[in-house]
């Protein structure tokens, strides 16, 4: 049998694999964005956590992840306003001296029909999901390229790939990250910079909870796997990439179910 060669650099995953790093997650109250912060929490990492208006559940979130140990503040900004979204990457650096991981998840639906969707619906879906991520992105690569290392993860969806039926609004912001993803990609390699895409399909957030039965029926008829997501199944992708994914970039990671191959 052949002798498996084990390079020098190759690198083994631990649970501390983030010993050390500043991580930034927009949105990281709740759903998905709690599920990554506590991900890098338990892998060792400093963890900011951006929320708009869910003091509460902030809060819990804070008070989980320092009782595993490991340092985490709040962050309370509309990263759909410019200025404040800046304001957040000043005020991450300012508190931990660097930001090693941008993870851009913040994001809201508005969803209706091209037929009656008003322009104050498409404009803060645009604003929230897909604006905040230039302004957040733009501001952190600074920091990043000063310091020759950086993960950025933008979280889309399988309605950027695929089309959903009332979003519009949504699956175009979803859609322009993944494209921009891909530029950012091409313009930060020679610095250590890395920048992909997770793609959830649906997943057991808030955002599903009001569903009504006969819906969530039909959605899950239509998904290989015949169920949804768990937050913690997207984390774990987000992880990846930030731990493990060093020679991965400008890519689209689906954790969908099978529902768009």
């Amino acid at each position: 049998m052949a002798s498996v060669v084990v390079h020098p650099e190759t690198r083994i995953a631990t649970e501390r694999s983030l010993e050390g790093k500043v991580a930034l997650i927009t949105g990281g109250s709740r759903g998905i964005g709690r599920a990554i912060a506590m991900e890098f929490a338990q892998r060792g990492a400093f963890v900011a956590v951006n929320f708009k208006a869910s003091q509460a559940a902030a809060e819990e979130v804070r008070q989980t992840i320092r009782g595993l140990g490991t340092e985490c503040e709040l962050f309370q900004e509309d990263i759909s306003n410019r200025q404040r979204a800046r304001k957040l990457i000043e005020d991450v650096t300012s508190c931990y001296g660097r930001i090693d991981i941008l993870v851009n998840n913040a994001g809201i639906t508005r969803d209706r029909s091209i037929r009656k969707m008003t322009d104050d619906e498409w404009s803060e879906v645009i604003d929230t999901n897909l604006n905040s991520v230039f302004y957040c992105t733009s501001a952190a690569v600074p920091y990043m390229i000063e310091q020759k290392f950086g993960r950025i993860v933008n979280i889309a969806s399988f309605s950027g790939q695929a089309g959903n039926f009332g979003q519009a609004n949504y699956a175009a912001t979803k859609g322009g990250i993944i494209a921009m993803t891909k530029v950012l990609a091409l313009e930060l390699a020679k610095f250590n910079i890395t920048a992909n895409v997770v793609a959830p399909g649906f997943t057991e957030t808030e955002m599903l909870a009001a569903i009504p039965a006969d819906v969530m029926e039909q959605i899950l008829s239509k998904i290989p796997l015949k169920r949804l997501a768990r937050p913690e199944e997207i984390a774990r992708a987000v992880a990846f990439l930030v731990c493990d994914g060093d020679y991965v970039t400008g890519q689209q990671l689906n954790v969908n179910g099978g529902i768009y191959m």
